[in-house]
């Protein structure tokens, strides 16, 4: 025992598990330590909360494991691990990676035997590191490893039926994308939380890349968002101190319970290698490995499912059983192991003895475990979901009776059947929304204590806000953040003045003229599992207000639109797990059918990056290929706020700020224009305002491409994290004034047009905001579901009039706009004066006649 931890110390920390108390790190950290017949203790401690587990889930006794074969693709790697045998050169490899014949020939061997799981294990990014190895992608038409792993498992699916478990290292938030569809689940070990081994020469992790803690953990954290069912796991004994290694198994728990993705947690010992650094290193023993599955399994409770790997267990099988497992991995009866080729599997009969010695009963499970099976959307893309539901039975465990067979992988046929409540965007000014919340509100979300960890508190505010307005007068583009931050607390007289600035600085860039577009919003499904906790329209097929159009309803209302005088089709809808990536280009070309000289304004950066990862393309690829489909630009939305932690406490699921920048920056490139957007006052804070801005601005200045700035203050009533008592209702009236002030101020000589949100704000504080440097209204609309889903109190849709008489109460004339600001024709003028620009949704409504 450490000299730092007493006896004493020890006692309490086993009282404390004996009574089921939460334990903190330190008392985590004690606990490893235990030895003896306080080992003893604590196994018996540990066995008990494992068993309260399964016996929640329906599985008492049941200890699991996954029949599968490993498919190690390639085993060049970009890092330098001082433990790993699995990583070579490439000279003394034939291929640098397996060709597809060789990865279907393994599959189609671990099928004939019953196998129902293929591991891919491979190293991280090779192509970055070995020349050989991006020569022979480019040579076979592969643009990444990512791209033939996907390939490969695709193949594997098609030939044999066995589910891929990927396991290709570090993955980014796209990467996640591109897998999960061809995928029953996906894995990275964790290893540990220690930076020392990573940044210290000589240490376990040093020189390679890959083993930054801080990248690890982001990595599970973006299977949380994407909704996978992710393995991961510590390795003990490389170097870790017993702190560190208890920080690593509370790193796991925050992001199980934020997320809910961590499936399995594998608790792997170190065994020394030969031909390694670490060969002289001496072995985790058994009594180690047992304490440490032990305080896993007290840390993360009954709900996690914990593994030991039993070809490195050393025989002690009944000690890992003692210890809490209730899993024991994959075992092939075909391949070896190939991260451990010195340790050959057990036997399944043989595993099958031992772990009935201690009264338990051994069953075969996918490599998705159970309770993901059951749940079915969205942790199962709807492509792999007769893949899996083939090989499971009722409990989500392996059907004994199934073998696996090669069936189709395809993308979903896009259905573009009409279902669902489809006139919600009539009724929800009529009947309204069926409830004001998912029935999966408490889960589908994440934990919402666990994300209240997540929020940072307000900051003091000490600027100087008259200086701060004297240099916004003189030089508007030079304003520090801590001035900027400042103008946004004016009040009073203080507000008056910014306003005024800012109003100033419009009449120079645009002129007097308040400028609104004839549109219609077609929101073509709110079917949707991004799991955005700001968002109320975002529904599950299942539910009572879930809807999708169908092709020729699409279709219906540009016709209408069309009829009403509209120059632009506003298209977007939620992340329907049903759709192919091509969805998107057909509805565009239905649009252009109806109405080929519409302007087809159209998918926001989630839905580009979700079209791009679905079909395989780049994002420049999918871009161009919506474009020549008819897509004319593309509404900057999904831009929240531009800040990764703001964003992930916001969202669950929605693309990082990164990939929202380079899709706009991507489809400025390629001559599709975009607005950018900010919705603020939920769980930020001014400065998050001020950095996004600016943010803006720089793209700005890169590209051009931005039409204009379009403020959406946070709706609040049916937002699920309002509900859940994490945002505020909103920003306040002051604020709404002084952020769309500042906007005008930041953007001055960038971005000339600053657009206010009359569904958000209404008629009154939208004429305040034109007096203070707005100087558009947006568009009548036709149909706006979104906000009123959220609870906006200001109608679906606008009229002309209505909306001159906003502008005329501002002081200001209105001028009908096309959507990149220039003039419509006469034509599309007259048309849109005879309906008031609403078309049939003005039906019932005594509508003025609108003057030329």
């Amino acid at each position: 025992m450490d000299a730092g931890v007493t006896d004493s110390a020890l006692r309490r920390a086993l009282a404390r598990a004996r009574d089921g108390k939460t334990l903190d790190v330190s008392e985590a950290t004690t606990l490893l330590h235990a030895r003896g017949a306080q080992l003893d203790d604590l196994l018996t401690y540990a066995s008990r909360v494992r068993d309260s587990g399964l016996e929640a889930v329906g599985r008492p006794g049941i200890i699991t494991y996954s029949r599968g074969v490993f498919i190690p693709l390639t085993r060049l790697c970009r890092d330098r691990c001082g433990y790993c045998t699995f990583a070579t050169v490439p000279h003394k490899l034939e291929s640098p990676y397996l060709s597809p014949d060789e990865v279907v020939e393994i599959a189609r061997q671990g099928a004939a035997l019953g196998c129902k799981e293929a591991l891919f294990t491979l190293g991280d990014k090779p192509e970055d590191r070995w020349k050989p190895a991006r020569e022979w992608l480019d040579a076979h038409g592969y643009d990444d490893t990512i791209s033939y792993v996907r390939a490969m498992a695709i193949r594997v699916l098609e030939e044999t039926g066995l589910l891929p478990h990927l396991n290709p290292g570090v993955m980014s938030w796209r990467d996640f994308q591109r897998l999960k569809p061809v995928s029953a689940s996906m894995g990275m070990m964790l290893e540990t939380t220690s930076t020392r081994l990573f940044t210290e020469r000589g240490e376990a992790h040093f020189g390679s890349p890959d083993k930054d803690p801080a990248v690890r953990l982001r990595v599970l954290e973006d299977a949380g968002r994407t909704n996978t069912p992710f393995t991961t796991g510590i390795l003990i004994g490389i170097g870790e101190t017993l702190a560190e290694r208890a920080d690593s198994i509370f790193a796991i728990r925050k992001t199980m319970r934020e997320y809910g993705a961590i499936q399995e947690i594998i608790v792997q010992n170190f065994r020394a290698k030969p031909d390694t650094k670490m060969r002289a290193t001496p072995d985790a023993g058994p009594e180690e490995l047992a304490a440490t599955i032990a305080v896993t399994r007290l840390v993360l409770g009954p709900k996690a499912r914990i593994q030991a790997p039993p070809n490195l267990v050393g025989g002690e099988f009944a000690l890992m059983l003692r210890a809490g497992i209730d899993d024991w991995g994959g075992v092939s009866p075909v391949t070896i192991d190939h991260v451990n080729p010195e340790r050959p599997w057990p036997q399944i009969d043989e595993l099958t003895a031992k772990t009935a010695e201690l009264g338990f009963t051994l069953r075969e499970r996918l490599p998705i475990y159970p309770e993901y099976v059951k749940r079915g959307e969205p942790w199962i893309d709807p492509r792999m979901m007769g893949h899996i539901a083939a090989l499971a039975e009722p409990s989500g465990l392996a059907d004994d009776d199934k073998n696996p067979e090669g069936r189709p992988w395809q993308e979903p046929d896009g259905g573009f059947e009409s279902f669902g409540r489809t006139d919600l965007h009539v009724e929800i000014d009529t009947t309204g929304r069926t409830s004001d919340r998912r029935d999966d509100f408490d889960e589908v979300y994440g934990d919402w204590d666990a994300l209240k960890e997540r929020m940072s508190a307000p900051q003091r505010f000490d600027a100087d806000i008259k200086a701060a307005l004297a240099k916004a007068e003189t030089d508007p583009t030079s304003l520090s953040n801590d001035e900027a931050l400042a103008l946004l607390h004016a009040d009073g007289p203080e507000l008056e003045t910014l306003t005024k600035l800012a109003d100033d600085l419009r009449r120079d860039a645009v002129g007097d003229d308040v400028t609104y577009v004839v549109t219609r919003n077609i929101n073509f499904t709110n079917v949707c599992y991004t799991g955005c906790r700001f968002c109320a329209f975002a529904q599950r097929r299942t539910d009572a207000d879930a809807y999708t159009l169908s092709l020729e309803q699409v279709g219906d209302r540009v016709d209408q639109a069309w009829a009403a005088g509209a120059t632009e089709i506003c298209m977007q809808g939620g992340i329907h797990p049903d759709l192919p990536g091509t969805a998107y280009f057909d509805l565009a070309r239905e649009v252009k059918k109806r109405a080929p000289e519409i302007h087809l304004h159209s998918y926001s950066p989630m839905e580009v990056v979700n079209g791009a990862s679905r079909t395989d393309m780049s994002i420049r690829e999918w871009l161009q290929e919506a474009k020549a489909a008819g897509v004319d630009s593309l509404p900057g939305t999904a831009a929240e706020i531009l800040d990764d932690e703001v964003r992930w406490v916001l969202t669950k699921g929605k693309l990082p700020t990164e990939q929202w920048i380079e899709v706009v920056t991507t489809a400025h490139e390629v001559g599709l224009p975009t607005t950018s957007t900010m919705m603020y006052g939920h769980v930020d804070t001014p400065s998050h305002w001020v950095a996004h801005l600016k943010l803006l601005r720089s793209l700005q200045e890169r590209t051009g491409g931005f039409t204009e700035f379009v403020l959406l203050p946070f709706v609040h009533h049916n937002s699920p994290i309002y509900l859940a008592g994490l945002a505020r209702p909103g920003p306040t009236v002051r604020e709404n004034i002084a952020v769309h002030a500042l906007a005008r101020i930041l953007l001055h000589g960038a971005i000339h047009n600053i657009q206010t949100s009359w569904v958000k704000l209404g008629d009154e504080i939208a004429t305040r905001v034109l007096q203070g440097g707005v100087n558009d209204l947006g568009g009548t609309l036709m149909e706006e579901t979104i906000s009123r889903m959220a609870g906006s109190e200001n109608g679906s849709f606008k009229t002309i009039s209505s909306l001159e008489a906003i502008a005329a109460a501002a002081g200001r004339p209105a001028v009908q706009r096309t959507t990149e600001y220039g003039r419509p024709s006469p034509e599309r003028i007259e048309a849109a004066r005879k309906t008031d620009g609403v078309g049939h949704f003005g039906k019932g409504l005594s509508l003025p006649l609108v003057s030329g």
